[in-house]
């Protein structure tokens, strides 16, 4: 098994964990929104723009050649990381819910006429849904929504029920961003490829925490976030199949992802670029692969038995407030509790945590579908990080119990 983590040591790589909130150290419990950046990524960000930056794939120069090669390791690193055929399979996007965007555009152009049929589930965030209503106001696509158990999973037997000769996508979560939910996506996979149906795996919860095998998985298609694994906003990623991909249309157009341009026609580049339009986010793909690299180095394994161990010990102590209720209990869960504390308003116990120095979520988490289903407005949210100890959990239950008292 080896060492585990120094989590100690860890923490020194996180500069923004050592200051003060309201004169309370940072007790950042906000992991599923976006992730902090280890002094690493930082770095290299400062490192590229400081040394190599220039446009990618454009120039004969030294500094592009250089910005180009640093632009395509990291492609290639993103390749190993989810173990993918080819880097032709990553493109490079704004986050997943441009991912989602690109894939809802192409494929219901390309693969779907009106009353064809898209299937969701009622836990996915609505990156996960407004792409798909949008291409149902133009292409004509239904939806269908897969119900959920009481304890916030959702059964095979429930979606198969769904499948049609006319269902054309599966897409679903692998993670729950609200119920911390870890799907059967394997399972998932299997069903959809045996009745000839594509499948999408929304990895934007799941990516940082649990180790990803598109091979393995043999998925269609599947999207993250790099600020959701400790890299910079504004980048995100979309593996596809190279089969797929290359039977998809464009969804953007412009410089970058042309072969060639006259005014009576245009042809397409190649992959990956087909779906690159415009000058890339190449700092952010590089820190982006250099934040994987940190992951890597650390051990995926290690980050996610730490995780686990998090959860279980914050899910004991939360659970030992009198009037609190967790929302997901799933025996099947990855590094995310929702909860309210009797009548209280979650903005309300929210704001009053975060006097005490403790950044948690607040709302309906981009998921209201699935509140409405639950019968609630939303919930407060604490999500964990590898970085995080049972020392802040400790503090988290003091100051919960401290703010409930305000209310009786």
């Amino acid at each position: 098994m080896g060492k585990e983590l120094n989590i100690e040591q860890i923490r020194k790589d996180f500069p923004i964990l050592s200051q003060r909130v309201f004169g309370k150290p940072l007790i950042y419990l906000d992991n599923a929104a976006t992730t902090q950046k280890p002094l690493s990524v930082i770095r290299k960000i400062e490192e590229v723009y400081s040394t190599i930056n220039s446009n990618v794939h454009r120039g004969v120069h030294h500094l592009s050649q250089l910005a180009t090669e640093s632009h395509e390791e990291a492609r290639k690193t993103v390749q190993r990381y989810i173990n993918a055929v080819s880097s032709n399979e990553i493109i490079f996007t704004s986050g997943t819910t441009d991912s989602i965007n690109l894939v809802a555009y192409s494929f219901c152009r390309s693969q779907c006429k009106p009353g064809d049929e898209i299937i969701i589930t009622t836990m996915e965030h609505h990156s996960n849904i407004v792409p798909w209503q949008v291409q149902r106001d133009i292409s004509g696509v239904e939806i269908k929504v897969v119900p959920l158990r009481e304890n916030g999973e959702i059964r095979l037997a429930d979606i198969e029920a769904l499948i049609s000769s006319k269902t054309r996508l599966i897409s679903v979560a692998h993670v729950s961003n609200v119920l911390g939910t870890i799907n059967p996506i394997a399972e998932i996979i299997q069903l959809g490829h045996s009745h000839n149906i594509p499948v999408l795996i929304d990895a934007a919860q799941s990516i940082q925490h649990i180790p990803v095998d598109v091979q393995s998985l043999d998925c269609d298609f599947l999207v993250f976030s790099s600020h959701k694994i400790y890299g910079p906003t504004g980048v995100g990623v979309l593996y596809g199949k190279e089969s797929w991909l290359e039977r998809l249309p464009p969804y953007r157009a412009g410089g970058e992802m042309i072969a060639h341009v006259s005014f009576e026609k245009t042809t397409f580049n190649d992959l990956p670029y087909k779906f690159e339009a415009g000058t890339p986010d190449y700092v952010g793909s590089t820190a982006l692969g250099e934040a994987i690299r940190y992951v890597g180095n650390l051990g995926l394994e290690k980050i996610r038995r730490y995780e686990d161990r998090l959860l279980q010990y914050a899910t004991e102590q939360l659970l030992q407030i009198e009037g609190l209720q967790i929302f997901g209990t799933s025996p099947h869960k990855s590094s995310v509790i929702s909860f309210l504390v009797g009548n209280i308003h979650p903005y309300d116990m929210g704001m009053l945590l975060d006097q005490l120095g403790i950044a948690l979520r607040t709302g309906h988490h981009c998921a209201q579908p699935l509140m409405e289903s639950l019968g609630i407005e939303g919930t407060l949210r604490a999500s964990f990080a590898f970085y995080n100890t049972e020392e802040e959990i400790d503090i988290l239950v003091e100051g919960i119990r401290k703010v409930a008292k305000m209310f009786l």
